[in-house]
């Protein structure tokens, strides 16, 4: 059966952990994008298996999370959410995140910028939207023949993502004021902490989902303020836990009024 551009696909020799949709081909090398991970990826065809599934389109078991709590449903009291900037270097996972906090009643605005832009334009979009909590997103990767993880040089996009957040943290100082999260696949989550993100990828250099960033933000801005955020719960509703995405302790940013 031969692969053509659009399929979905998996590959043998990583024991079909990850399903791709075919970007293009050429020269025998098939070029491929995640469809649950922010991952690009090259292949020959041979080591490649399509994947059929309910006409081909993958499971998106993460879509469907609802982080509402039953209180936002009472009648007595009104909500008002944290509101999220997410930048993103990939319009279709951004698409995909849009969508993820229309359904979770969050207010965000989103930007595709590309990763090596990204710090060129946050102080401006920081300074016109005045978010609570800001995205900074893309596709990333660790050149693993390089070996030596703590070097920025062997990443892909991590030197950008950590010129964005000191940009976005010398706008806001406060980790309260200003909630950070900021990395991609296999990002360099001690120098995107240090440099001043609350949370970031990847401790353990994994890839992450689409929404993991997305998550961690909804959970947040739907919880109360001065209500502590439970880290390690927070962290394992994402698809890869505490291997994938960590950060530091914060409170929810939900403001509650009454009456309604």
């Amino acid at each position: 059966m031969s692969i053509k551009k659009g399929d979905y696909v998996t590959r043998k020799s990583y024991d079909h952990d990850t399903v791709f949709k075919v970007l293009k081909i050429h020269d025998g090398i098939v070029y491929l994008k995640g469809t649950e991970v922010r991952l690009y990826a090259d292949s020959p065809e041979e080591d490649l298996k399509l994947f059929i599934e309910e006409e081909q389109r993958p499971p998106e078991e993460l879509d469907d999370l609802e982080l509402k709590e039953k209180l936002l449903e009472r009648g007595d009291y009104f909500y008002l959410p944290a509101r999220i900037l997410h930048i993103d270097g990939d319009e279709e996972y951004l698409d995909r995140c849009l969508k993820f906090y229309k359904k979770n009643g969050v207010l965000a605005i989103g930007k595709k910028i590309k990763e090596n832009h990204i710090y060129e334009q946050i102080k401006g979009l920081l300074l016109e939207y005045k978010p609570d909590i800001v995205i900074i997103t893309g596709h990333d990767a660790f050149y693993k023949k390089k070996q030596n993880t703590e070097d920025l040089a062997n990443y892909k996009n991590s030197e950008n993502f950590v010129k964005a957040v000191k940009v976005a943290r010398n706008v806001e100082k406060s980790h309260e004021k200003l909630v950070i999260i900021a990395g991609a696949c296999q990002s360099n989550y001690e120098e995107l902490i240090k440099a001043g993100a609350n949370f970031a990828s990847s401790p353990k250099r994994v890839n992450i989902h689409a929404l993991d960033p997305a998550i961690i933000a909804c959970t947040i801005s739907l919880t109360e303020r001065n209500k502590e955020i439970d880290l390690v719960d927070l962290l394992n509703k994402t698809k890869y836990k505490s291997d994938g995405m960590g950060g530091i302790l914060c409170n929810g940013l939900m403001y509650i009024g009454y009456p309604r």
